[in-house]
Order: structure tokens, then C-alpha cells, then sequence
């Protein structure tokens, strides 16, 4: 099977597997039945705990891997790991930065990264990611950058994820992402984040929503969630389509 008949037919089993509503729901079970064993805790990446799902990581290197960002932010960096994952994937790629922006990098984690191969691709801000003067430290920083990727995955309520979105939706280059995580939130039962300030009625999916509906400048690449199928993240892999508008 030669390259381009192998590209076909991954694309129509793509196809196929998406239009299988069954699919779908045993997705969503398999995360939601998951959930209690906190199954996204269970991997490392290069020595360090990283807090995602298998399929989302896979899903960040292609995007990483095709676009070869200058510049990585994530918003939440509880252990670290996601940070390394993207420090290695750009050590690979021989060039680009990562900021981690976390409200209380704790000593330990901090130690830790710091302490890492790959620390010297990784600049760790400490604050809130909607403080103006963070979001303002970030914006230079990114600012003579040709190629930025945004990662947002700190505080889960529908108000502090739409001020992100504001704040650092402006950085993303065109054909670039803003990657939403934890929008499944909106989809699973309010019983699994007690004590949580998120629920089914307060989470990312809606900050998505209102977001979108204000901009014509990014759309859900649904495509990556077709090849997915379990996904933390539905609808939240948001692509710059349009530059901002002057």
C-alpha cells in the first residue's frame, strides 16, 4: 500500500468511525466510568507526571510536530509534565520556548522542572493567567514570535477560561491553535467535581461557546476529535482561521 492509499484509507475510517453515534457514547463512558481512578494521572512523560489523556498528547505532538511553534503558553502547570512534554518535542524540532503560568507552582514541582534536561527550553510565570500584568509579561515575550500555540488548562469555570480566551487568543498565529482542555466537563455528571468550582453548568465548553460566538477569526477543528474519539477536550481544539482584525 503505497503513502497516498494509506493516507485514503485512514481518512475514511476516520470517517466511519465518526458517524457512529454508539461510538461516541462509549467515548464518553469510558472517560466519565474513568473518572474516579483519576485515569489522566496514571502516565509520565520523560520522568515527570503529566496530567493529560494518551490521545490528547498525541493529538498536541502532530499539531506541534506540523506547525513547529516558536513559542508554546500553557495556562496550569500542576506537575510539570505537560510542560517537559512540549520542551521535548521542540528540543526535537531544534528550536522554541515554552511558558507555564500557574497561580501556586509549588516548590517541589518547581524544583523539579527546574532541575530537568529540558529546563533550559522552559520559563515558569507565577501568578494568575488572566493578571494584566502576567498576560502583559506573556504578550512580550511572544511578541516577535512567527509561530505561537496556546494551551489553556488551569482554572475550569466558564468566566475564567472566556477571560483567557480574551487575553491570549490575540497571540495565536494563523493556522496555530488555542487548545481548550477539560471542555468534557461540560458533558459529564456534576457528582465527579464536588468540591470543584465547575460543573455541568459552570466549565470550558461554554467559555468555548461564548467565545466563538464573538469571533470570526477561530473554528473547531473538528477533524482532530474525529480521529480522537476520546478526547478531554471536544470542541476545544480551536483553530485561527482569519487575522485579527486591525
Amino acid at each position: 500500500m503505497s503513502k497516498i492509499e494509506f493516507a485514503a484509507q485512514k481518512a475514511a475510517n476516520i470517517e466511519s468511525m465518526a458517524r457512529r453515534e454508539n461510538l461516541k457514547t462509549l467515548a464518553k463512558d469510558f472517560i466519565r466510568e474513568t473518572a474516579p481512578f483519576q485515569y489522566c494521572y496514571n502516565f509520565n512523560w520523560l520522568g515527570m507526571p503529566i496530567i493529560q489523556f494518551p490521545q490528547d498528547m498525541v493529538a498536541m505532538q502532530e499539531i506541534i510536530w506540523t506547525l513547529k511553534p516558536d513559542l508554546v503558553v500553557e495556562t496550569g502547570i500542576a506537575r510539570g509534565g505537560s510542560l517537559i512534554f512540549y520542551a521535548s518535542l521542540l528540543e526535537l524540532i531544534g528550536k522554541g520556548q515554552v511558558i507555564g503560568i500557574d497561580v501556586d507552582v509549588r516548590l517541589e514541582n518547581r524544583r523539579a522542572i527546574e532541575s530537568h534536561p529540558l529546563s533550559k527550553r522552559i520559563k515558569m510565570l507565577s501568578g494568575s493567567s488572566v493578571d494584566p500584568q502576567i498576560v502583559a509579561e506573556v504578550r512580550s515575550f511572544a511578541s516577535d514570535k512567527q509561530c505561537v500555540l496556546v494551551c489553556l488548562d488551569s482554572n475550569h469555570t466558564t468566566d475564567h477560561v472566556l477571560l483567557e480566551l480574551m487575553a491570549y487568543s490575540p497571540l495565536v498565529t494563523v493556522g496555530s491553535y488555542i487548545v481548550v482542555f477539560d471542555t468534557i466537563v461540560n458533558d459529564m455528571p456534576d457528582s465527579l467535581f464536588e468540591g470543584k468550582p465547575w460543573n455541568s453548568a459552570n466549565n470550558p465548553s461554554i467559555a468555548v461557546r461564548k467565545f466563538l460566538s464573538s469571533t470570526e477569526e477561530f473554528e473547531v477543528d473538528v477533524d482532530i476529535e474525529k480521529k480522537l474519539l476520546i478526547t478531554v477536550a471536544p470542541g476545544g481544539y480551536l483553530k485561527r482561521t482569519k487575522r485579527p482584525r486591525n
